[in-house]
């Protein structure tokens, strides 16, 4: 795997594509932290640490989140799930330059010196960082 961040986003996009509850990302501190920011964000619905049942590896679970548009369709809770920083070319910004998603709706995540944050908290604490996604 060349770039795990990319990996775990496109696991979650594939799997709210294909409506399943839940999906299996190998198991780091980065991603884990990223899975932590989107449930309390509410873009997904549970986040938990468990082990994979044949290898043995640790895993993330993460349970997706879906809205009820009628009696038989729902649409995925997230819309869109973007990276931002690659590891060909790392994205670095200031207090300054953190700005809205989609006019509010969204998030960005932001790797700081005190952990993994939303765009909104790290202006907040007058921090900067990594930006590592957008969700909305």
């Amino acid at each position: 795997m060349i770039d795990p961040i990319s990996d775990m986003l496109t696991r979650i996009r594939n799997a709210q594509a294909a409506r399943h509850a839940k999906v299996l990302i190998p198991a780091s501190k980065l991603r884990l932290a990223i899975a932590r920011v989107l449930e309390h964000e509410g873009f997904v619905e549970k986040v938990e640490k468990a082990d994979h049942p044949e290898s043995g590896h640790p895993q993330i679970s993460v349970t997706l989140k879906y809205e009820q548009i009628s009696h038989a369709r729902r649409a995925g809770k997230i819309k869109g799930l973007q990276q931002v920083s690659k590891q060909g070319q790392r994205k670095y910004v200031r207090t300054t330059e953190i700005h809205q998603i989609k006019n509010g709706y969204g998030i960005s995540v932001i790797s700081t010196s005190q952990g993994v944050m939303t765009g909104k908290d790290a202006r907040k604490k007058g921090l900067g960082g990594e930006m590592i996604c957008l969700a909305w």
